[in-house]
């Protein structure tokens, strides 16, 4: 078997170790064997390890739901019995598989070979397509789309090395379409020459089978196409088996018999060049066939000026009769080759200098159209009006017959060997050795015409005009239908689904369309009464201007409009003709009279999913009336419309309720604190609400805790757990835990819930990421911490930014791993941002563009947070975020030193008396003498506990902020703990006596020590 164009190879059976056994062994090892292989078999292998295919691990699917009873298994069953028989007593293993590769049938000579061989041999269900079952017959004819011979080691499988194979396409001979594949498989040492015989012409039993299923119809019009050898003229030359296939991609067929189906539902005559997506032009020719029986059609031809004619045709006879086709017009002996060659098979078309009669007045033109291309216009269109075909032109009763003479209008010529019958084209000529060789005949007789003059040509379709205006109609409605369900609902807002059903409706079905939705409806909500709360939500068309009314506004239907009728009855409801359906024109006299001037059919179409109401639609022709047809279509698409809105509609109605949720547990205002100045945004994804979130948190001490998370995941388990994360943050750091303990804790926290989960699968808790910072307004420093986190922002006074190098730390649930806090310095003036992974990672931009971008935005030291926020928002944010924003931008000040008194002391209760009194002295002459009486008793209290209980060095220390806060420190961890002293006890009252006088007290564990400290009112005395 060698393909067009190759040198004639060696099959190469594997013998010996040697031949395509070894060469294969080579090319698996990655060595060149381009010298010894057939391509088509050196093209499968390559496809196969492309495909990372194993030789020795193939596993070949199995299909339960392969159709057992189609159309190619009723053409095929009797076709396959006669083989079983032909080949009774042998090895031969019969199949025939669908245009998929699955085995539908299987036969065999022997029939003891079922209990021997494998299932995958036995059992029909089996896929062998190449991309699964590597290089073999039934998949490399599928993907060569010709005959195949595969020997021995070149089948890909390890199991396949000791059978050879051979196998041929099976086609529609109407359509040209690939409908299965016939295969013989036998041992090595079987092979005969009469093999590819054999399969050839059982092949063609198998396609007239399955000509004979199409209409009766049909076949007249193809007997006669075929019979007046394919309406040309000239000397006819073959081609490769399947040319046209082989020269055009599947999608430039589907172009073409596209437009040759609108040749045929236009009953259009002449030629049309169709310019592929490639570049490449491609001259469709149609003329028309009349059957004997009075089938009038229109033959649609491709002429390919540049494609190579080889040797000529010749096509054996056969003994076949034409199932189903009744008594043959002309010989079977030129019929049957036809019949085995599908539509695309070329032929050559005659030479432009022979002038001839064409049936029509023409002459051949020098392209080999027959003079048609003269006729059409510049832009290559076909002039139209469909004439009917002269009587010259080929008709059955025309065709040659059986005995070798011509009928052309009575005058009967005899056909010698090897001679052309001239005539009204439709040539034969037997030659000497019984073999049809098919001729053209317009030229002189005898005349041999050179070969390079005429190009190939072969049939694309043949049809009647008025089928193929149902046809095209069909085709065109499912290909409306198709383009629906792939443009309406592209997202889930209910707006923009309406939208999307106008755009395609129009200009396919209508001219202008209209919808209408309930308010509820865009809300989310099921509308209480549809029909009086219509707002008009959609105006599209061909053109703007029109006086429909406009969107935004109220609509109100009186009870006669086909739009409230179609609402109560649930159908839509057509109006061919407006300026006669009375109800709509009584809805508003004066902007129904102007509208009357641009629309003239309606069909207005009720919009249900699931038993709710959601609007109705009404689709507007301009021109012409609207039929059931159209009425049943545009039903059609307002059904697929209405899911999808009703989709819409319940993904709004959740997302409300989900974003309600978020924003309850987001802070709804910011603490009263002097240590930073705040402003923040939250940006929701416009896809679905996640679990991003902030919080602010003061802190003794003048400080103040900023925190920023973000739960992986979206919906409302997502803000749920965002809820219950922000609440134990901020109660930890509440608690005056360091971040890097807050951290810690909030992961055992995210661990448990992960544990909890009722269905042991901890959706959407595993991935949470959380940063924490904690700055100090007397230090002037930050401590920091995050969990999975992007790294804060931070912006000097002087407009420096940079990102601090603060470890990373693993998100938290995932347990057992530290957190790493590390300390900067803020100077006064400086912002700290904290932002979640919404606002830098976007699947169209690449991170570190953005955090230049980032950079470059809140380098503006000067700004407010607020105008902070907001810049950010605009220029680093994404368009259409896919992911929650958090953003924190906290402008940091520093406490005033005249507000700081700091002392230390040792473990000596004798000084606790000068502190306490240098204490009151600093509070007088900051005019805080009523609260001086407050804070001498909490210091006597807390530097008396520090000196007995604690350990040197002991500090103190007054901050004087908003409030008063009094902090002893000292180096032991021990902490007092608040009890209730019996009448009896001698001590145990200190701790009481401090939490009766100040506001709160805690304790604040330091790396090295702990600081105790209690916070007065300025008005406490």
């Amino acid at each position: 078997m060698v393909r067009s164009g190759e040198e004639p190879r060696p099959a190469g059976r594997a013998t010996d170790g040697t031949g395509p056994a070894s060469l294969r062994e080579l090319f698996l090892q990655g060595e060149p064997v381009e010298a010894g292989v057939r391509t088509s078999i050196l093209n499968s292998w390559q496809r196969c390890r492309s495909l990372g295919l194993s030789p020795d691990t193939l596993d070949l699917p199995y299909r339960e739901d392969f159709d057992a009873g189609g159309r190619i298994v009723r053409a095929a069953v009797p076709v396959l019995d006669r083989l079983q028989s032909t080949f009774a007593g042998s090895q031969v293993n019969i199949s025939v598989a669908d245009a998929d590769g699955t085995v539908l049938l299987r036969r065999f000579g022997d029939p003891s070979m079922a209990r021997s061989l494998p299932a995958i041999q036995v059992v029909p269900g089996f896929v062998f397509a190449e991309q699964v079952a590597g290089t073999n017959g039934i998949g490399l004819a599928l993907a060569e789309r010709q005959l195949i011979r595969v020997y021995g080691a070149e089948h890909f499988a390890q199991r396949s090395q000791q059978n050879a194979c051979v196998a041929m396409p099976v086609r529609d001979p109407l359509s040209g379409r690939i409908e299965g594949v016939l295969c013989l498989g036998y041992p090595r040492t079987f092979e005969r020459p009469a093999l590819g015989v054999a399969i050839r012409r059982a092949a063609e039993g198998i396609e007239r089978r399955l000509l004979g299923q199409s209409s009766s119809r049909e076949q007249a019009l193809l007997r006669t196409y075929l019979a007046a050898g394919a309406g040309t003229a000239g000397p006819r030359r073959g081609m490769a088996l399947d040319a046209l296939a082989n020269q055009f991609h599947p999608s430039d067929q589907a172009i073409l018999r596209e437009k040759a189906a609108e040749l045929i539902s236009g009953a259009q005559r002449g030629a049309v060049e169709v310019t592929l997506p490639d570049g490449r032009r491609v001259t469709l020719v149609s003329h028309p066939v009349t059957s004997g029986s009075g089938v009038r059609g229109f033959a649609i031809e491709a002429l390919l000026p540049d494609f190579p004619v080889r040797e000529p045709l010749v096509i054996p006879h056969q003994t076949d009769e034409l199932s189903g086709l009744g008594a043959p017009a002309v010989p079977l002996s030129a019929t049957r080759p036809a019949l085995s060659l599908p539509a695309g098979h070329l032929t050559a078309s005659p030479r432009p200098a022979v002038p001839t009669p064409d049936g029509d007045g023409g002459t051949a033109g020098p392209d080999g159209t027959d003079g048609l291309r003269a006729a059409t216009g510049a832009d290559g269109t076909v002039p139209t009006g469909g004439d009917p075909p002269p009587a010259g032109h080929a008709t059955a009763d025309r065709a040659p017959r059986a005995d070798g003479a011509a009928a052309a209008g009575g005058d009967r010529r005899s056909a010698e060997p090897g001679a052309a019958v001239p005539g009204d084209g439709a040539p034969s000529a037997v030659e000497p050795d019984g073999a049809l060789v098919a001729h053209g005949g317009r030229g002189a007789v005898g005349e041999r015409q050179s070969e390079a003059a005429f190009p190939a040509r072969g049939l694309v379709m043949l049809g009647e005009p008025q089928v193929g205006a149902y046809a095209l109609a069909a085709r065109r409605r499912l290909e409306l239908l198709s383009e629906a369900s792939t443009r309406i609902g592209t997202t889930l807002d209910v707006r923009r689904t309406a939208e999307e059903l106008a755009e395609t409706a129009v200009p396919g079905l209508a001219d202008f369309v209209t919808i209408d939705l309930p308010d509820a409806v865009l809300r989310g909500e099921e509308s209480a009464d549809p029909l009086a709360d219509l707002r008009r939500t959609v105006v599209h068309g061909l053109r703007e201007g029109l006086p429909f009314t406009p969107a935004g506004k109220r609509i109100d239907f009186g009870p006669a409009t086909p739009q409230l009728r179609c609402l109560s009855s649930g159908e839509a409801v057509l109006e061919p003709d407006l300026k006669a359906a009375e109800g709509w024109l009584a809805q508003d006299p004066e902007p129904t009279s102007r509208l009357l001037a641009h629309v003239h059919s309606l069909i207005a179409v009720p919009l249900l999913a699931r038993g709710v109401v959601l609007g109705v639609a009404c689709f507007y022709r301009a021109e012409g009336s609207f039929g059931d047809d159209d009425r049943s279509l545009a039903q059609e698409l307002a059904s697929r419309a209405a899911l999808s809105i009703d989709n819409a509609r319940r993904y709004t109605h959740e997302r409300t309720m989900v974003l309600a949720l978020q924003r309850r547990l987001l802070p709804h205002g910011l603490p009263d604190q002097d240590a930073v100045e705040v402003a923040h945004r939250y940006l929701p994804a416009e896809s679905d609400v996640g679990g991003d979130w902030y919080d602010v948190i003061p802190l003794p001490g003048a400080r103040v805790g900023l925190l920023v998370g973000d739960v992986v995941g979206h919906g409302m388990l997502s803000a749920a757990t965002m809820g219950r994360l922000r609440t134990a943050a901020r109660s930890f750091a509440e608690l005056d835990f360091p971040p890097d303990e807050v951290l810690t804790h909030l992961d055992n926290l995210v661990g448990r819930l992960d544990r909890e989960d009722p269905d042991g699968k901890g959706a959407g808790v595993i991935g949470a990421t959380c940063l924490y910072a904690v700055y100090d307004a007397a230090a002037q420093t930050c401590l920091m911490a995050r969990a999975g986190h992007p790294p804060p922002a931070l912006v000097r006074p002087d407009g420096t930014v940079t990102y601090p190098d603060l470890p990373a730390g693993p998100p938290l649930g995932l347990g057992g791993l530290p957190f790493d806090a590390v300390e900067v310095g803020l100077p006064e003036g400086s912002q700290l941002v904290l932002y979640t992974d919404g606002l830098i990672e976007d699947r169209h931009r690449d991170v570190d563009v953005v955090l230049e971008q980032l950079r470059e935005a809140l380098a503006h030291p000067g700004r407010a947070p607020e105008e902070t926020c907001q810049a950010v928002l605009d220029t680093v944010a994404p368009a259409h975020p896919h992911d929650d924003i958090a953003l924190l931008v906290a402008r940091v000040h520093a406490l005033d030193p005249d507000r700081i008194a700091t002392w230390e002391l040792p473990a000596d209760p004798a000084l606790v008396g000068e502190i306490r009194a240098s204490a009151v002295r600093w509070l007088s002459d900051r005019g805080l003498d009523e609260t001086g009486f407050a804070a001498e008793l909490i210091l006597s209290e807390l530097i008396t506990n520090a000196v007995r209980h604690g350990a040197e060095p002991i500090r103190v220390r007054l901050l004087y902020d908003r409030s008063l806060i009094c902090e002893v420190s000292d180096a032991s961890n021990t902490a007092p703990h608040l009890r209730r002293a019996a009448s009896t006890d001698e001590g145990g009252r200190g701790l009481f006596l401090v939490a009766q006088l100040s506001q709160s007290w805690g304790t604040r564990y330091l790396p090295e020590g702990k600081v105790i400290w209690a916070e007065c009112g300025l008005d406490a005395g």
